[in-house]
């Protein structure tokens, strides 16, 4: 079942997803403060020579100079992909109708999800994708603001408040068999920064 009922899963705009995405949007979706703490948070999350998937990105990821050994980008606007420099490969598809990942189990260090987790309608799938591609010791670090495309956040992302998308977040992580292991949250002027870092369950493997 997981942590949504069909109506929280539901959208204000309930038609495909692919055709909103359809036009490429080069914009950033948080102000220079989120995406320099996320570039941090980043930065202590990396590790030279690590394998990162990027889920549900776009055509910048806010990565640090950190040399990868690959990097993976997904999304839904192949032209957004396509111009994302450090990707090395990358592929479309919809989350929302399929959720298996064409990824290798413990084929990355580190998955990402920056700015996109409010629109899921099925997470406790795409994070049991996400904890089964992640290496035993690697990390999933997903990451929200208050901003959204409110016509297609789930219901339950935009009746929640800032600290009930923590929790449903945290939900997420333990309904795809991680632990939150670490937290970020920065008030301030501009974009609220909120990040969560997930990791193996506390039976040391996560699956």
């Amino acid at each position: 079942m997981g942590p949504l009922s069909d109506d929280d899963r539901r959208k204000v705009d309930p038609t495909d997803d692919r055709r909103f995405y359809d036009t490429p949007r080069y914009v950033t979706h948080a102000d220079e403060a989120f995406r320099d703490r996320l570039t941090r948070l980043y930065d202590d999350v990396f590790e030279p020579g690590d394998r990162v998937f990027d889920a549900m990105g776009s055509w910048v990821s806010h990565f640090p100079d950190t040399t990868l050994e690959r990097a993976i980008g997904h999304g839904l606007n192949e032209a957004e992909l396509r111009s994302n420099e450090r990707y090395d490969e990358w592929f479309v598809q919809d989350l929302n109708r399929e959720q298996t990942l064409p990824l290798a189990d413990d084929a990355v260090d580190v998955v990402c999800c920056a700015l996109s987790v409010q629109y899921l309608q099925y997470p406790a799938a795409v994070f049991s994708e996400f904890d089964r591609v992640r290496d035993d010791d690697g990390a999933v670090v997903v990451s929200f603001s208050d901003r959204m495309f409110p016509t297609k956040a789930i219901g339950a992302w935009r009746e929640a408040s800032m600290e009930e998308r923590v929790d449903l977040v945290t939900a997420y992580f333990h309904a795809g068999g991680m632990t939150v292991a670490d937290r970020r949250v920065e008030r301030g002027p501009g974009d609220p920064f909120y990040a969560l870092v997930g990791r193996a369950g506390s039976d040391g493997s996560g699956r």
